[in-house]
């Protein structure tokens, strides 16, 4: 659908007119053995029911529960450096943050949510396919769980993590509060000198190993992953983002929450907003 050699609409333009996002278009498999990647979907599925359970009780489960002879490193780069996660419990590798980059203060506790565009929340997670993983980027809107912006990449870079909060503002305008983790695409320059140009925009960062600190798009993640992802595995990056997009507007525009009153997503943040 795309024509590269159209002089008259930009790449990008087009992109914005297909809705799709660019970095889909340079998709690439991951060069991971059969093995990691299958390790991968057992610590992804086993860490959203255990998310206190770091790379050394990973590696005890998947040893001696699940008869997996494999070494306590090869967990590790798997646990931090691929699938970039973080154990609820604090202590060391919690947080893959770049300690040459400034961390911002954590500005939630005890503030009361009440409106829409007060709070938002991004997060990055790992998203496996049948022979390889992408990671999908998301900003949720705090006070009405509504998910704003998305975005599927084969890389965790800062530029993609600017990207989508970028296109949540440009369709929905400029939150009070931006929180995230300590990721080292968070604490990046490209990531908050954005964020720090923003008009009356404020950005908060998890405390270092508190996963419930970025507890609502937490939660998002393990609804997709058990209602969508883990039900359809693909090998096909587009037949893997159309089926995110379809999940994503049932969530916001369709999925009555106890919480939201029985209300949808989206009729409380377009209520309230």
């Amino acid at each position: 659908m795309l024509d590269r050699s159209n002089l008259s609409l930009s790449i990008r333009h087009q992109c914005e007119l297909l809705e799709l996002h660019r970095s889909g278009l340079y998709y690439k498999p991951r060069g991971e053995s059969d093995l990691n990647l299958e390790l991968m979907r057992l610590i992804d599925e086993h860490y959203l029911e255990h998310p206190y359970k770091g790379a050394r009780r990973m590696h005890v489960w998947l040893k001696y529960d699940m008869g997996y002879e494999v070494s306590q490193n090869r967990i590790d780069r798997l646990y931090y450096q691929v699938m970039c996660l973080r154990s609820l419990l604090p202590g060391p590798h919690t947080s893959k943050r770049n300690k040459a980059h400034k961390v911002y203060p954590y500005l939630l506790n005890g503030l009361k949510v009440d409106r829409p565009n007060q709070v938002w929340q991004t997060d990055i997670t790992y998203i496996p396919m049948a022979k390889g993983f992408m990671y999908l980027t998301a900003v949720i809107d705090v006070y009405s769980r509504c998910i704003l912006a998305w975005n599927l990449s084969n890389t965790m870079d800062a530029e993609m993590c600017k990207e989508v909060i970028e296109f949540a503002i440009e369709t929905h305008g400029t939150p009070e509060i931006i929180n995230t983790d300590q990721g080292s695409q968070y604490t990046s320059k490209i990531f908050t000198d954005y964020v720090s140009k923003l008009y009356s925009t404020k950005l908060s960062m998890d405390g270092k190993g508190r996963a419930t600190d970025n507890a609502f798009i937490e939660r998002f993640w393990r609804s997709i992953k058990y209602e969508y992802i883990y039900l359809n595995p693909t090998n096909n990056v587009m037949e893997l983002y159309h089926g995110i997009d379809r999940y994503i507007k049932y969530y916001n525009e369709k999925l009555r929450q106890r919480k939201l009153g029985n209300r949808t997503p989206m009729e409380v943040y377009s209520i309230a907003a």
